[in-house]
């Protein structure tokens, strides 16, 4: 596991960058989510020339992944792959397959096809389907209904009705890929962000990174938590991400699998681990799993670690961080 300290407090979501014009940093809207990114380079110009990099990169996964796109390869492969195996590229194809890894170890709490009835939700427009169409649309959810071909490169679905979507792993691989893209380029100590995914590179020139954990009933500037981290991802999910409230019930975009409606038990929930593709999959699967199960889970999981808001508010940490004396609520 990498260096990284938990500890109570009120701090921004990464440590506002220090007046030196070696640190370069650039804000975009990209993959529906705001995208942050910021890097040492003695050269500024260089280091603007990097920046681009990864901006060009986060562009290019959101015209290969988004839903919201009808050309992309995803709306392609929901438009064709119950009727016929679509050909995929290699990118493509191998998330699809790290996402049904993701569904078996998670017992199917993570699930890609959860699409199928989370596209009957809209979250800006206050919509959500109703029993009978969440009923209609629920036998689609199972992620045993993506085939993958892999030595033809194809993709198929087993039965009509069956979506995909990428959204609960999708940015955490896109800011992981942003690092790599910084790494190759010789960057030493650099930020990725991408809504609740963040990957660091390196320290901060002789400090940690901090990331702050929002609070998740206070605005957008309180956060009960911080994390000082050192080349590590860390990935929040939670329920005041998109959704709306009615009748005193909050509907978000975080969708049981078994149920088709959203995750009720928790608030948020924060992985701490070396990978953005597997701690932004794994932040979506304990808030599906809920307390027990999603701790009990992460405490097998060899380099990751979970902070967990519950629906009182109340922080749960997973063994490592209770075992090496680095969780605290004072």
């Amino acid at each position: 596991m990498g260096k990284f300290l938990l500890v109570a407090g009120v701090v921004h979501l990464l440590l506002p960058a220090v007046a030196n014009a070696d640190w370069v940093r650039r804000n975009e809207a990209i993959m529906g989510t705001a995208i942050y990114v910021e890097l040492w380079h003695p050269d500024q110009q260089a280091g603007e020339s990097a920046i681009d990099a990864v901006i060009d990169e986060m562009h290019r996964i959101d015209r290969l992944m988004s839903t919201y796109k009808p050309d992309s390869e995803i709306s392609r492969v929901n438009d064709r792959a119950a009727t016929e195996p679509v050909l995929v590229s290699d990118e493509l194809k191998n998330l699809i397959l790290k996402s049904l890894e993701l569904s078996e170890l998670t017992g199917g709490a993570f699930d890609i096809t959860y699409a199928s009835v989370g596209h009957h939700y809209d979250f800006r427009e206050r919509q959500r389907p109703d029993d009978a169409t969440i009923e209609k649309a629920l036998p689609a959810v199972d992620y045993r209904h993506v085939i993958v071909d892999e030595p033809n490169d194809t993709v198929r679905f087993a039965r009509e009705g069956v979506r995909i979507d990428l959204g609960g792993i999708a940015k955490g691989y896109a800011v992981e890929r942003g690092i790599s893209i910084l790494t190759d380029l010789g960057v030493k100590h650099a930020s990725v962000s991408a809504g609740g995914d963040s990957r660091i590179l390196g320290d901060r020139k002789g400090r940690p990174w901090l990331v702050g954990i929002r609070d998740p009933r206070g605005d957008r500037t309180e956060y009960i938590t911080r994390i000082p981290v050192i080349d590590e991802a860390v990935s929040t999910s939670g329920d005041y991400e998109r959704y709306f409230d009615e009748d005193g019930v909050r509907y978000h975009h975080i969708i049981v699998p078994s149920t088709g409606k959203s995750a009720g038990e928790v608030h948020s929930v924060t992985i701490i681990g070396p990978n953005a593709t597997m701690t932004d999959g794994l932040s979506t699967s304990v808030f599906v799993l809920g307390i027990k199960a999603g701790l009990a889970l992460i405490n097998t999981l060899d380099g990751f670690e979970t902070v967990i808001i519950d629906g009182a508010g109340a922080l749960h940490f997973s063994d490592g961080l209770l075992a090496g004396g680095q969780a605290t609520t004072d």
